[in-house]
């Protein structure tokens, strides 16, 4: 089956996949009293190696992992690191809602470094529908005033290191496996982790350790789902569902810590939700022109 011929597969793929990635955070929202930000990711990065082995096998065995861009690989794992530690970070002080809702603003950045860094053209609609998005996430941090957080720092600097990591796997993924990514990924984000040991770890409960083995399923299983999504469905039909992931933040939001989102990251929300599907579609009018 080639793309675009499944496309209610695609979107379905695509929320499933978009519910167990948010409920992963969610879990991992509930996590970050108990240990610090290294050990979490240790313990999540350990358990994301059960599903990696599942499609692997399925896949064919280990020649699926095998590694050809070595410099491409290392430079995405350093933005998947940073990125993590910082939205993990994020996750003890922000509502998940607030996290996922600023999250919306990578394709924004992504699409302003395109020209630099990926050569890609940007017309003039496009830069104002970056300036548009980018006012949404202003909405969203409220950058003066009493209301000001500091810790908003933390999902805006997992923004920049999440929009770097897209453009360099943009990139890799023209020599690189999907599977052989996520191997090289999450064993280095594993060694990262584990080097913070020596700053100071926590007890690990036992019981802690079903929540860490839930984060791994969910993680692993999110990916793939979101990944057949691709396989199965054209970018401009699956990515807009991908905005779901803010009616399951605020729901696991509610029913786990009784967080809801405020009207200023709704309203912000909105506005990056549309500009972001407004500069899909103009990479999707752009596409079709240069087939013809």
């Amino acid at each position: 089956m080639t793309t675009s011929q499944a496309p209610v597969r695609a979107i379905g793929y695509m929320l499933a996949g978009g519910a167990l990635l948010t409920l992963s955070d969610a879990v991992v929202k509930s996590l970050t009293p108990f240990y610090p930000t290294g050990q979490i990711l240790f313990y999540r990065a350990s358990f994301i190696f059960l599903p990696i082995l599942v499609f692997t096998w399925w896949s064919g065995g280990v020649n699926v992992l095998r590694v050809k861009n070595v410099k491409g690989q290392a430079a995405r794992a350093v933005c998947v690191i940073g990125g993590s530690f910082c939205f993990v970070t994020g996750l003890q002080y922000l509502p998940l809602a607030d996290m996922i809702a600023i999250g919306f603003a990578a394709p924004l950045v992504v699409t302003s470094m395109a020209p630099v860094f990926l050569g890609e053209q940007v017309g003039w609609r496009r830069w104002l529908a970056v300036g548009a998005g980018f006012a949404g996430v202003l909405v969203m941090v409220r950058p003066t005033g009493d209301a000001f957080q500091w810790a908003i720092i933390f999902p805006i600097a997992s923004v920049l290191f999440g929009s770097t990591r897209d453009v360099v796997t943009r990139h890799i993924l023209r020599s690189e496996r999907t599977l052989a990514v996520l191997f090289v990924t999450t064993t280095v984000v594993l060694l990262a982790g584990l080097a913070t040991w020596p700053l100071g770890w926590s007890t690990l409960d036992p019981w802690h350790l079903w929540r860490f083995l839930v984060v791994g399923i969910l993680v692993g299983g999110g990916h793939y789902l979101v990944i057949e999504a691709f396989r199965y469905g054209e970018a401009s039909v699956v990515v807009p569902f991908k905005y779901t992931n803010l009616i399951w933040a605020t729901l696991f939001g509610y029913l786990l810590f009784g967080h809801l989102p405020r009207a200023g990251t709704i309203t912000g929300a909105a506005i990056v939700v549309v500009t972001g599907i407004y500069i899909l579609h103009r990479e999707t009018l752009r596409k079709r022109a240069q087939r013809q």
